[in-house]
Order: C-alpha cells, then structure tokens, then sequence
C-alpha cells in the first residue's frame, strides 16, 4: 500500500482532476436517480397481497385507487366534476351515484348501503381509479392534477394521496437535512481541531464521496425515499473518522519525516488504508444484515450504505491527501489554539471510579432490557406524516362524514351463482368494523338477472376472470383489531374460493407487521454474529468480542427503551434499523479502546492497570469527536424533519451515538479491568506475551540466584 501512496502524493494534481471530473457523470446519476415514495411496494414479491396489485392492474386496468370526499356541491355540477376528473390522465374510471341511476333519480331509490356510502348530509364520496400502481409516478402525477383541478372543492384520501405528499416533503426538505447534518458537523470539527481550515477540507472529501455513492444509485431499481434521506447523512456520520485518522497520521509522519511532506502523507495513506479498512469492517457488516430482509427495504438501505462506506474509504485514501497536501499551507496558517483542553484528569476520574460505574450501568441493565423488549412500533404509514397534509385531511373527512378509516378489495374468482356471492357478502358484512361490502351482488341482489345490471357498474368490477368487491371498514389501518379484522375476512372468503384474496392498504400493512417481525429478529441475530466474528479475527480472543458486543448492546437496549418508558410508539422500520446500524457504526468506539488495552497488554507488556489507563486516556479523545460528529449528523435532521419516520430513525441515531459513547468510555474499561484474567486466558496474543513476561522473570531470577 505504500506503493500505491506514493502513487497518489507524486500524481496528486492528476488524481484530483480525475476525481473531480467524475462528480459529472455522478452528478447526473444522482439527479436521475428513481425515488420509490411507496415503502409497501418493497415487501417480497411472494406475498398474496403484493400479487392482487398486478391482478388489478392487469385484470380491471387499475392498480390504486383514491376516495374523494365532495362537500356542498349539486347532483349535477359532482357530474360535470366527476367527468372532469376522468379526463385526467391516469384516470382509469371514476364510480359515483350515476353509475348506479340516473342523477335525475332521487337517491333514495338506492340500496340503503349505497346511498349510505355515497352520501352523507352535504357531503359526497366518489373512487378514482387509477391505471397504474398507487406509487406509480403515473399515479402521483394524477393525484396532483386531480388536487389542481378540484381544488378546495374536493379531499382526495387513500395511499396513493398519502404518497404524493410524502413526495412533496421530501422533495421540500431533502437539501435541507444535508445542510443541517453539514453546518452541525462542521461547528462540532471546528470545536474539537486544531485548525480552521480541516473541518471544511473533510467535508469537500466526503461531499466527493456522497455524490459518488448517491450518482451510482442510478444503477438500481430504485431508492426508497427513506435511504434517499438517510444515505448522504449516515455516510456522513459513519466515515468522519476515516478522515480524522488520516490527518492525525499525517501529522504524525511530518514528525518522523520532516521537512518531506509528501513521504509523511504516502506513509499516512498506507497506515490510514490498513486502519481504516478494518475499522469499516464492522460498519459494513452492520448494513450488510439488512440485506437478510424480506421486506427489501433493508436491501435497499444496506446496499446503498455498504456502497457509501467502501467508497468513503477510498477517498479518504485519494482524494483527502490530495486536498491536505494542496492545502496544507492554509491548515497550518488557520490553526488555532485546543478548545477542548487534556482530557487526561477526566479519563483518570471515570478509570479511578470504575466500580461505581459498573454498578450504576448494571442497575441500568434490567430496566433497558424490559424495555427494548415491550417496546411498540406502528405500521400505519401514513401516522408517519403530518395533520395538516391534504391527505391527512382527506381521511379525517372520510371518517368524519362516512365512518371510514380503511378500505379493502376482494378479488374474487371462480364460478359461483348469484345465490353464493350474495350470501358471502352478507358474511362478511357480519364482520365486526364492517361498514358495507360494494359488489354487483350487493347492487343487485341475488335474484336480478345480469340484463339488469348496469353496464358502468359491470364493466368496472366484473372481467372474465374475477369480480372486484369493495370493503368499508370502520376499524384504522395498521391496528391490533384490524389486523383481526383482516383475517376474518381472509378466512371467510377462503372458505368460498381458495383462489380469491383481500388486498389493499389494511392487508398490506398486515403482512408488513408479520414480515418485519421476523426481519427484526434476524437482522439484530446476524449483525451480532457477524460483528462477533469480525472483533474475534481482529483481536484473536473469544472474550473481547463478548464484552465488546455486550457494551453497544446495552447501548441498544437503552436507546430503545426511553421511548417506551416516555410512553411514545416508533416507526416499524426504526425498530429494525437501529439495532444492526448502532452496532455497526458505534462498536468503533469500544474496537479503538480495547486496540489500545491490546496493544499495551500484548506488545508493550504493560501490567493490568497500566493498559487500562493508557488505553483509556489515549481513545478517549477520539471516541468523543466520532460520537460528537454522529450525534451532530443526525440530531438536527430528527429536529426538523417533518416525517416521523425519518425523524425517529435520526433521533435513535443520534441518541444512540451518544449513549454507545457514554457506555464505551465509561463502561468498557471497567470490563476490561475486571474481566482482565479471562481476557488473558483467552487471547491468543496476550497470552503469549503474558506467559513469555512470566518466563523472562523467572529465567532472570533463576540467573540472579545462580
């Protein structure tokens, strides 16, 4: 790797050209990247629910559909409204009252179970269908020209609307999170350097690198707004040190090499590439159990982020020297006074006071534990977003004017008479928090031959293959007793034709809720095993992968217990990623610590308090600076945001980075001290050096005697 360091300080002019044309191409790819707003769309592909979706769209030509709520408005001008919003492109169909009778006919010669779905005092509802999935761009676009054309005429609900405007705040506030991880990461460097200048050098490098990992997108499938928000921001936050060890080993190379600053920094890129790299080894695995999921949003975010994490080491390794050695002289010249001071006095006081530590995180254990486990996530996506969203509003309408929360569709096939269909919808009217099922047989009744039916009506919920029923429920989406609802309903309609389904927002969710369950557990099983695997290989010990694993663990577990105890539900997919992304990104802090107590105890035969001390007084500095740098990252993000998803995953984020900090300096060398017999017995390295010190004694005392 010096070779290659020589390679980079000799050409630095060339490389950094060649970097900085490629920000082209990236930059394109990254403007042209596909947004996914639809975090349902990623659930597997297998499920019964995900497969109603194609059969709407290839059976009825609709694959969404929205409720639209109009309020003091004629028979006649809702005709004229309705026709208007059917000449939207996208639009497949839109089903009111005069698909049914004539608007001339007065309403109340409808079915009692119609006329309650479609009117309410002065209120109306007609559904949109749309000709394309409800997070299709198609579909979005059809929902913003509806709003348009309506405007405050009409509410549009249902997912598709709830979609478009997670769209809108994304878009609105995407720039905004990465200038407010930036300006907070830049006051926190500016703080803890020595230089005015390397806190905006680090941050033109990692810009390189979050252009590069964000243009590459462009080759997947897409990105789900979720890692779209996140990625540039953790990238950030999990790839600082890269560029603080770089530096740090620069300075130290001036020292050796004097008066040679480009040796000094060819020495400091092969020592930084070897450092570095097994330090993202960790950070990598944690992004790398996401991609266990099956509900492949986790796919979604590990890739993206595995990606984010390689390329950040490649140009702390290129691109950083050469921007340190362009600049070195404006480094040197804005270099300013320690602002922080020696943190030598607090290091000896958490270290001389380590039992009374161990004993306040032990009384801590049980109550962090109880509450990671009875911890409560939601599924309803659109909980996630704000009241007074035009969606939001919508659903508040349906509720308010025609007691509904959530709608379903049954696709139903087969041969059945009249009699059965009929009967199955009164099934599953019986249905507790059923509020009516719309279907030709609940039109029509079973003893109305087909002649009679009407042509609108038929050739929207009838094709050769299925029939389409409708489901007003009164229960919420992504609930307990929905959840039930849901498979009653399943039940019964299986009970008449195993082939027939219930898909739509509810069921959605519903497997959603089954699938991230087993997801949680997988992930946070596979990202201990691997990080478990990846510390044992580093220090060659079976007890420092236990004891690192368990600090950051207990981290976790009390990250995730405060908003239990405050009473507060987290988002489905916070739950998921924070244990594994925690992990990954803050085991560095407890890895940098115990590679000190390591070295000091295997190569520099330091005795038990000794290593610990040392080791303690020298990491303690830069876990400080990487957990500051990732709280200040995220904090910020989570203070805006108005997307609680995003918000949580920023807030546990950037809680978590600093309770792992808390735990690392505080916590780990207590264990290390304590637990300093075991460590000895079962690592390979200290146990050589141990037991070799041990001889030398005795070999010199036996000399000395003789």
């Amino acid at each position: 790797m010096l070779k290659i360091g020589k390679a980079i300080t000799n050409h630095k002019n060339i490389i950094l050209i060649v970097f900085i044309l490629l920000l082209i191409p990236c930059g394109i790819g990254y403007v042209n990247t596909k947004i996914n707003y639809d975090v349902l769309s990623y659930l597997p592909d297998t499920l019964e629910t995900v497969k109603g979706q194609d059969i709407m769209v290839n059976e009825f030509g609709s694959g969404a559909f929205s409720m639209i709520v109009v309020e003091n408005m004629s028979k006649k001008d809702t005709a004229a409204l309705e026709k208007e919003i059917e000449g939207i492109d996208h639009v497949e169909k839109v089903l009111w009252y005069d698909d049914f009778l004539d608007t001339s006919i007065p309403e109340e010669f409808l079915p009692k179970r119609i006329k309650n779905a479609l009117f309410n005092k002065n209120s109306t509802m007609m559904v949109a269908l749309f000709d394309d999935t409800s997070s299709s761009d198609n579909t979005m676009d059809a929902i913003t020209d509806i709003r348009e054309a309506v405007g405050k005429k009409a509410f549009i609900g249902g997912m598709s609307a709830v979609v478009t405007d997670i769209k809108a705040i994304v878009e609105s506030e995407m720039i905004i999170y990465i200038g407010i991880a930036v300006l907070l990461t830049l006051i926190i460097l500016i703080i803890v350097m020595d230089s005015f200048a390397t806190p905006f050098i680090f941050m033109i490098n990692i810009g390189f690198a979050v252009v590069y990992n964000m243009g590459t997108n462009m080759f997947l499938k897409d990105v789900s707004y979720i890692t779209e928000a996140l990625a540039a921001i953790m990238q950030l936050a999990c790839t600082m040190d890269y560029s603080i060890f770089l530096l740090d080993s620069y300075k130290d190379y001036k020292k050796t090499y004097e008066g040679d600053k480009k040796r000094a920094m060819a020495h400091a890129i092969a020592n930084t590439f070897t450092a570095v790299s097994a330090s993202s080894l960790t950070t990598i695995a944690g992004f790398a159990a996401l991609l266990v999921m099956t509900f492949q949003l986790g796919g979604n975010m590990g890739v993206v982020m595995i990606k984010g994490v390689a390329i950040g080491v490649i140009t702390c390794v290129t691109v950083l020297p050469t921007l340190i050695l362009s600049l070195d002289g404006i480094i040197e010249k804005t270099t300013h006074k320690d602002f922080v001071g020696s943190m030598d006095k607090i290091s000896h006081f958490i270290v001389k006071y380590r039992y009374v530590f161990l004993v306040i995180f032990m009384i801590l254990l049980v109550p962090a534990v109880y509450g990671n486990n009875h911890l409560k996530s939601y599924y309803d996506i659109a909980k996630s977003l704000p009241a007074d969203l035009p969606s939001a509003i919508a659903n508040d309408k349906l509720e308010e004017d025609f007691n509904m929360n959530t709608m379903h569709v049954v696709l139903l096939k087969g041969d059945f008479s009249k009699r059965d269909k009929y009967k199955l919808v009164k099934d599953m009217e019986k249905v507790k928090g059923v509020n009516y099922v719309l279907g030709l047989s609940s039109l029509i009744g079973p003893n109305v031959p087909d002649e009679m039916i009407p042509e609108l009506a038929s050739d929207v919920l009838k094709t050769d293959n299925y029939e389409m029923m409708l489901i007003s429920s009164d229960y919420p989406a992504a609930t307990d007793i929905m959840d039930g609802q849901v498979n009653e309903l399943d039940r019964i309609i299986k009970s008449y034709s195993k082939s027939s389904s219930i898909i739509g927002e509810a069921p959605l969710m519903t497997d959603l809720a089954r699938v991230s369950e087993r997801d949680n557990t997988l992930v946070d099983i596979i990202s201990i095993v691997a990080i478990f695997l990846i510390i044992l290989f580093t220090f060659k010990s079976i007890s420092l992968p236990i004891i690192l694993v368990s600090v950051i663990e207990l981290a976790i577990c009390t990250n995730m217990a405060i908003p239990y105890y405050m009473n507060n539900e987290v988002a489905f997919i916070a739950s998921i990623f924070i244990g594994t992304i925690q992990l990954g990104s803050t085991v560095d802090y407890a890895i940098l610590m115990t590679s000190y107590y390591h070295k000091n105890r295997a190569v520099k035969l330091m005795n038990k308090k000794e290593s610990v001390i040392k080791a303690h007084s020298d990491s303690m500095s830069s876990i400080l600076t990487s957990g500051m740098c990732f709280f200040g990252a995220t904090f910020g993000v989570a203070m805006y945001s108005n997307i609680d998803m995003i918000k949580q995953i920023c807030m546990l984020l950037a809680r978590g980075a600093v309770i792992s900090m808390i735990m690392v300096i505080c916590l780990l060398p207590a264990m290390l001290w304590i637990l300093d017999p075991i460590i000895v017995r079962t690592s390979l390295d200290i146990r050589k050096a141990v037991i070799g010190k041990k001889l030398d004694k005795i070999v010199k005392k036996g000399v000395k005697e003789a």
